[in-house]
């Protein structure tokens, strides 16, 4: 974990270059596999996570990978939804580390952190022997270290919108033509209802490479049904599917790994529709509109750019209607911050900030209590998550139909969920401290 915390240093570098190499000194573990490849901007995780679920329970080996992790470093990578052991890491990250090095002291550019965990990822899931790889793209597309894999079964795009302008240009446009680089030649290509301009760079994409192209069109959804546990939708054939993950657009979400699924079932992986509906009511995907607290209701979600954060209005909207809402919030400096704090500040009665813990692009929580003190008046700076969440508490009081929602950098989160899973243990350890000090 040293080794991994030191990658750091290296940034972030688009293209191809150095993970090809790294892979090549690795034996090229991508080209033994076969893959769902998945970009987005928004919902990419969810689809993932639907996808994978429905295929595991189908009895499919199935590798997971994606980032970033929430509560745990190893749920990068996943096998049948278990993390990779911490012997297995070691074991696989001193090897790549070897090459990485090996790479460096030949004057070559030494691998990024992304760089690094994708090609371990490849070797974990070659080892487990996987049947398909559901892999997430870590930036953009055609240039994400990702994009070295080969054999793509499915390309899914899931919402496209505005999200690392300075690195994947300033209109949806310009950013699908970067995320549509992960179409390969011949493969089946699945795209969520997109806004017109962004559907005619992946149709003129796919078509580029003799790609099928299908659009999974949420308005084709009928009878849909909403709830903060349970939500219901059909589509074509496939009537009254059961979902636990809550959200407005986790239907849309749903439909795209729906259509996933029947694509690959056409290139020669069936899926019974008793396992399919089986596995759509068990996927979970911590951190995204997730229910970690029931009495008061508290919600964590991953909501951190302009369309994320409308889309948690949107819900917020929806399925809170007149309900006093506390919201959490922790941002990192180079996301859109002010247009998260626009879209979403209107519905809190009371805010309070909380500094992530990545330290070169955190916002500090007093920064973030100014920004949002242009629109709102009620807001108060935590010093740390256990703080904020305790203040939280405090707040909502006895009002039961009062909803804590803490949303943001996925970087804090993990640790927020922590602290509520396991308040009542801090509570009384911290109270025992205290007396004894």
């Amino acid at each position: 974990m040293a080794y991994a915390e030191e990658l750091k240093q290296y940034g972030t570098v688009m293209g191809l270059a150095t993970m090809r190499e790294l892979c090549a000194r690795l034996g090229n573990p991508q080209d033994e596999l076969k893959f769902v490849h998945i970009a987005g901007t928004n919902g990419k995780g969810s689809v993932l996570a639907y996808v994978s679920t429905v295929l595991q329970t189908a009895g499919y080996r199935v590798g997971r990978y994606i980032s970033p992790a929430v509560t745990d470093y190893r749920e990068r990578f996943q096998v049948d939804g278990r993390m990779i052991s911490q012997l297995a890491l070691c074991r696989i990250l001193e090897q790549v580390r070897d090459a990485a090095e090996a790479m460096a002291a030949e004057g070559l550019a030494h691998p990024t952190a992304f760089e690094v965990e994708t090609a371990a990822a490849f070797l974990f899931f070659l080892d487990k022997r996987c049947d398909i790889v559901v892999l997430e793209t870590g930036l953009g597309g055609g240039q994400d270290a990702t994009n070295v894999v080969k054999n793509t079964l499915v390309a899914a795009f899931a919402s496209i919108s505005r999200d690392h302008m300075e690195l994947l240009g300033d209109t949806p446009a310009q950013i699908a033509s970067v995320k549509a680089g992960i179409i390969k030649e011949k493969c089946c290509v699945i795209s969520a209802k997109q806004s017109p301009e962004v559907m005619r760079v992946l149709r003129q994409a796919a078509s580029s490479q003799k790609a099928k192209f299908f659009t999974a069109d949420v308005t084709r959804a009928k009878n849909v049904r909403y709830g903060v546990t349970k939500q219901y939708f059909s589509y074509d054939r496939y009537k009254n599917i059961e979902i636990t993950m809550p959200g407005q657009f986790q239907t849309e979400n749903a439909i795209v790994a729906l259509e996933v699924i029947s694509a690959l079932g056409r290139l020669g992986y069936p899926v019974a529709e008793d396992k399919l509906r089986l596995g759509f009511a068990q996927t979970r995907w911590p951190g995204r509109f997730d229910v970690i607290g029931k009495k008061p209701l508290f919600i964590a979600d991953g909501a951190h750019n302009e369309d994320a954060s409308l889309k948690l209005a949107q819900s917020i909207r929806f399925y809170f209607p007149g309900r006093r809402i506390i919201y959490i919030m922790g941002m990192l400096r180079d996301k859109e911050y002010d247009k998260v704090i626009r879209n979403t500040c209107d519905l809190a009665e009371q805010i309070i900030t909380v500094t992530p813990p990545v330290q070169e692009r955190a916002l500090h929580a007093y920064e973030l209590a100014q920004a949002v003190r242009q629109y709102h008046d009620s807001v108060t700076v935590a010093d740390s998550v256990q703080e904020a969440v305790e203040l939280a508490y405090l707040l909502a009081g006895q009002d039961k139909d009062c909803v804590i929602i803490a949303f943001g950098s996925l970087s804090y989160l993990g640790e927020l969920m922590y602290v509520v899973a396991h308040r009542d243990t801090i509570r009384r350890d911290s109270h025992g401290r205290s007396e004894e000090n």
